[in-house]
């Protein structure tokens, strides 16, 4: 429970602030061009809200005038019987809240047909959205996607300004990488050190050396201090390389143990430091990852048990260990949550490389615009077969939090979001910001607006397109906690 409450908490803040920050972005360039925002709402406010102000406290306080604007002229008959003409004032100032139902956020543009559903008058305004210029509106559009970038390549700068970038270049592991049987088909053997592709070198073991692998002509490796080239197939997947069991390649860690939990099943068999485990279950291990293989395939057979005596027949374990010159078989169980209670020896030491101030910026931008690009790339495999099955909701995207507090990780991930918050919002659907800015180009164009009854059709439509793939992207969430999917 203290887990997921860790997770869901960062998730909050993370979007919180991401929609807060979009959404102002709108705001900002609105009142820039003097276009009225009656409501401005973190979180979305059906029916009621939680918290509600207008900011005629915050003019008080800063000393400036109401926000008015003249609507129509009146007449006015003083004490002596003296018509006059008046120009009647509105207040246009914003009422700004936080709604129930943590959705998102939304700012209310006067004189535009958006999701709030505002009835558009056949009077119009000159403080409407309507009856601004085209490059304006436009410019009010692109707005929260512009903070949302900027914010992202901001946060990845100043991630590397605090913590720097540290990892284990893949030309520094000397064990070279394990392969599976499709990797070896094609040529890799365990052991190879990968060095480039051919326009590219390999940086650390992450999805970035998957997407190289999988865009790849041909791959240089080291194998046995000799370089080698390996051509490459077309049409390899990036979701099969990661999700084969095991997975295409991985970095050759031994299954050497480095220190034992105390009251642990490790530690009731008596295993140290030093131990080098050579077989699970008669399966041969050849490093650490091949041991927690089988610790899968045992989590499988465990999630069809159908009774407790088949649960703990699946929990046990026999295990073939090597200490010194000595070989031993030992027999025991695993933990519920199948833990031994080891831990294995670190094979690499990990550098870290800092930036100054002045380095972390353009080193930031091209950080994001590679997490960019690469989330572009992986989106081709959402059309695949099987592309609807990786899409995740708000369970899948929480629980890419860390599950202990750890503001790096929750900076790194507040700064990925924005990306896609960003990049989803600027595709050209009816209901997104891309979908209004698609319009607005049409008109630019054209130099015709779309009629009020069909921008209200697509927004409906649009609408319609992103609640169905919520809910299916939840629904997915909901296969996966099952282990139906």
């Amino acid at each position: 429970m203290e887990v997921f409450l860790i997770k869901a908490l960062q998730f909050l803040m993370s979007i919180s602030l991401l929609v807060l920050l979009h959404e102002l972005g709108h705001f900002t360039f609105a009142k820039l061009f003097k276009v009225r925002v009656s409501r401005f709402y973190l979180f979305f406010n059906p029916k009621f809200h939680l918290i509600s102000t207008y900011d005629t406290w915050v003019r008080r306080l800063l000393k400036l005038k109401p926000e008015v604007v003249p609507t129509k002229e009146v007449e006015e008959t003083d004490k002596d019987g003296k018509t006059t003409t008046q120009k009647e004032k509105e207040y246009v100032g914003t009422e700004y809240g936080i709604g129930w139902l943590p959705l998102g956020g939304y700012c209310a543009i006067d004189g535009m047909i958006d999701e709030t559903n505002q009835k558009l008058s056949e009077e119009t305004h000159p403080w409407e959205f309507r009856t601004k210029p085209v490059w304006q509106r436009l410019l009010i559009m692109v707005g929260g996607v512009l903070v949302n970038f900027i914010l992202a390549f901001f946060i990845y700068s100043m991630v590397l300004f605090t913590w720097g970038e540290t990892y284990t270049p893949l030309q520094s592991m000397k064990q070279g990488m394990e392969f599976n049987e499709q990797a070896k088909a094609i040529g890799f053997q365990d052991g190879d050190i990968l060095i480039s592709t051919n326009d590219k070198e390999f940086k650390k073991a992450d999805a970035d050396m998957y997407r190289m692998l999988c865009n790849a002509k041909e791959v240089h490796v080291k194998r046995n201090g000799k370089l080698v080239t390996i051509q490459m197939p077309e049409g390899l997947s990036l979701i099969e390389m990661a999700q084969e069991v095991p997975v295409f390649v991985r970095p050759m860690v031994p299954a050497e143990i480095d220190s034992v939990i105390p009251g642990t099943p490790a530690d009731a068999i008596g295993l140290q430091k030093g131990d080098l485990i050579l077989a699970a279950n008669n399966k041969q291990v050849n490093s650490f990852y091949g041991f927690t293989d089988e610790l899968t395939r045992i989590n499988d057979v465990l999630s069809s048990a159908k009774t407790p005596a088949d649960s703990t027949k699946a929990l046990q374990l026999t295990l073939v260990y090597q200490r010194g010159e000595n070989i031993d078989t030992v027999n025991t169980a695993l933990t519920k949550d199948l833990k031994l209670g080891f831990a294995p020896k670190q094979a690499y030491e990990p550098t870290t490389f800092e930036y100054n101030l002045f380095e972390s910026i353009p080193a930031g931008i091209a950080y994001g615009w590679n997490m960019l690009s690469s989330y572009v790339s992986d989106l081709k495999y959402l059309f695949a077969s099987d592309g609807v099955k990786q899409l995740g909701g708000f369970g899948a995207i929480g629980n890419l939090f860390p599950s202990v507090w750890d503001w790096h990780q929750f900076w790194l991930m507040t700064a990925f979001l924005s990306i896609i918050l960003a990049f989803m919002n600027i595709l050209p659907i009816p209901a997104l910001d891309g979908g209004h800015v698609l319009f607005l180009l049409y008109e630019m164009i054209t130099r015709k607006k779309p009629s009020e009854d069909f921008l209200i059709k697509a927004e409906y439509i649009g609408f319609g397109l992103l609640i169905l793939l919520m809910v299916v992207a939840n629904i997915n969430d909901i296969l996966r906690y099952l282990n139906i999917m």
